[in-house]
């Protein structure tokens, strides 16, 4: 019997991402929490051109809550390239930026 049926793709959309994101099962250090959009997205950028593996965290649910500004998002960082990380965001003048612990 002849089926006229496609074959199931998920319909699940995912966005691609164009940089080096931290691969699973990388232990991660969190190195930043802000609410501040423009300061993720510069230092999203310097993370990418430095080859640095990343993950922003609490992202969507900084999304569920309205963007009222109470959830920061949270930078994680491989925990091998934590130093080189700290170094390059220190360089471009965001050491203020960094948690200490």
């Amino acid at each position: 019997m002849l089926s006229l049926a496609r074959a199931r793709r998920s319909t699940i959309k995912t966005p691609k991402r164009w940089g080096k994101c931290a691969p699973r099962g990388s232990p991660l250090v969190e190195i930043l929490r802000t609410n501040d959009l423009v300061l993720i997205s510069v230092i999203e950028s310097l993370l990418r051109a430095a080859g640095i593996g990343f993950f922003i965290a609490d992202q969507h649910m900084a999304a569920v809550e309205g963007s009222l500004g109470f959830l920061p998002r949270r930078i994680l960082v491989e925990a091998r390239e934590e130093a080189r990380a700290r170094k390059l965001l220190t360089e471009a003048g965001l050491a203020a930026e960094l948690r200490n612990d």
